[in-house]
């Protein structure tokens, strides 16, 4: 019984924490402020050099194999 009484306890007293977390906190006003369009082309870019660099790679070594035979 003592066990049952100590977890209510902790429920109850873990409520109004929970509740805070469920919400969030407001990050708009930080979140407003920042562009993310340069970075996610820059990503997109880097992805496409590396797109390219594995192709390069993977036809060098098709022909490679083509020669040797």
């Amino acid at each position: 019984m003592k066990t049952l009484k100590k977890l209510a306890l902790a429920a109850v007293a873990a409520s109004p924490v929970l509740a805070f977390a469920a919400s969030g906190p407001d990050l708009t006003q930080l979140t407003d402020a920042i562009d993310f369009t340069t970075v996610s082309t820059a990503v997109l870019a880097i992805a496409g050099l590396l797109a390219t660099v594995y192709v390069a790679i993977r036809g060098a070594k098709t022909v490679i194999g083509m020669i040797r035979g």
